[in-house]
């Protein structure tokens, strides 16, 4: 029997090629085709690799279990250009680890070091869970994969929030959530806007990602601004002692309101209305520019994928708990504002591996990934991870609220409006890039200059209402 196949000069059943016979009456090619309808083969992957169960295509690796030098080698290479440079860092990890024990009089040296080391161990964990989420489904994939980045910012918020004695760090805190928010709202979608606008003239992305994630967005911000208002609002008018119970009190309701909101926000998005982000993130795989080039990376396999995930997160740990040792003698001895050292400096840190994931898709046209990883990280902050140091302090009992500085609390407002009123037209351009850039380098600028409050002053507490361990008295 003559037969043919589809660009294969030989029958090929092992890679799926369904076999069509030629130059038989219509009844037997139905008869010749309906056993073949039935046949189970096994699937395999664009590269070839036989797909196990339960692993998505994209994902499989055609390997098992650990291959420390396809792992080193895959590893360093990293996901794209600008995270393989990082890599290039990865030298000041032991050196940052040996100082903090060798020398422990060089705080500014321990903190540049262990600051400089937490970019590549970041990076890596951003990779692993990007690595993660291809063997997984697009949607839950990429929610895994931000989770795993806001990571090294919840380990840093509960260092923080340890090593608060009598409340030092708690302003340092407040303004690290806010500065999180700041960056990816700002810098990180700001550059993504602008790289994709350097390779087109614009940039197209679906209203169920930009809407939703706005519509969020100013929830949070709602939810954030209340504790500040109410303070601000009845300062003088009422008992230290009093007011600043009641903040406290609000502060630990809102958190958890906005931690159920959260929950209902993944709900949304995994269950009731997954099929709509599926849609637009496979959109995005269609446009990605070098899709096939990353398709035929090598990829790590899952038991790789969690043992550089462990590695990551061990090494973050201890660069965070080196870091956040070091923050107070920056702060009084090198003249750092609190302001400064939570707005930027800490968010810049913890952030760098999803800004360079983000930057990356919207190189690569993918602005639904890009868009979804800058909202997705910024909602996380600003509605999970925030809720969950205010609980934790609460648990500690630790004086932990949300109760902002009104420099810090205009500023975060009015950057969900500019990036709202940018995410209107779901369209993007470089110019939108790089204004929400220089937005961002004018609120560097005016965090520096920002001096520590002398307590009882602005929306600082002068320690009356609540004890040091965060009872109320």
């Amino acid at each position: 029997m003559l037969s043919r196949f589809r660009g294969k000069p030989e029958p090929n059943l092992q890679a799926g090629v369904r076999e069509e016979a030629v130059g038989l009456p219509e009844s037997a090619h139905v008869q010749h085709e309906k056993p073949q309808h039935h046949m189970h083969m096994p699937g395999f992957n664009h590269n070839g690799h036989k797909i196990t169960k339960g692993i998505h295509p994209d994902g499989e690796s055609g390997r098992g279990g650990v291959h420390p030098w396809h792992f080193l080698r895959i590893c360093f290479r990293s996901s794209s250009h600008l995270s393989l440079v990082v890599n290039i860092l990865w030298p000041f990890v032991p050196a940052a680890i040996a100082i903090h024990f060798a020398r422990p009089d060089l705080h500014l040296w321990i903190f540049i070091l262990n600051y400089v080391a937490m970019v590549p161990t970041a990076n890596l964990v951003g990779f692993a869970g990007q690595e993660l989420a291809r063997k997984l489904p697009k949607v839950l994939g990429l929610i895994l994969e931000t989770f795993l980045g806001g990571i090294v910012e919840i380990v840093l918020f509960m260092v923080l929030l340890h090593n608060s004695v009598n409340n030092s760090l708690i302003p340092v805190i407040r303004s690290a959530i806010l500065g999180s928010i700041l960056a990816n709202l700002l810098l990180c979608l700001g550059f993504c806007f602008f790289a994709g606008g350097l390779r087109r003239n614009e940039q197209e992305f679906d209203e169920v990602i930009s809407e939703v994630g706005n519509g969020q967005l100013l929830m949070a911000g709602f939810g954030l601004l209340i504790p500040s208002a109410f303070y601000s609002s009845l300062r003088g008018s009422i008992e230290d002692s009093v007011l600043d119970a009641n903040v406290l009190h609000i502060s630990r309701t809102t958190s958890v309101i906005l931690l159920i909101a959260f929950l209902i926000y993944v709900w949304f998005q995994m269950h009731t209305h997954h099929g709509l982000y599926a849609d637009s993130l496979e959109k995005d795989e269609e446009r990605d520019a070098d899709r096939h080039i990353d398709l035929a990376k090598d990829k790590l396999t899952l038991t790789e994928c969690i043992v550089a995930t462990l590695i990551a997160l061990t090494c973050v740990s201890l660069h965070a708990v080196f870091l956040v040792e070091e923050i107070e003698h920056v702060v009084h001895e090198h003249g750092v504002s609190d302001a400064f050292m939570g707005l930027i400096l800490v968010p810049l840190v913890e952030k760098a591996a999803e800004h360079l994931t983000a930057v990356d898709e919207a190189w690569d046209n993918q602005m639904n990934f890009a868009l979804a990883h800058c909202m997705g990280a910024t909602i996380q902050t600003a509605l999970f991870n925030s809720s969950l140091v205010v609980i934790v302090g609460w648990g500690l009992n630790k004086a932990m609220d949300l109760n902002f500085e009104i420099f810090n609390i205009v500023v975060l407002i009015m950057a969900i409006i500019v990036v709202g009123n940018f995410l209107r037209d779901q369209k993007s351009n470089y110019l939108e890039g790089a204004l929400c850039i220089l937005i961002y380098l004018i609120i560097a600028i005016a965090s520096w200059y920002y001096p520590n409050p002398t307590p009882g002053t602005t929306n600082t507490a002068d320690g009356s209402g609540i004890a040091s361990n965060g009872t109320i008295p």
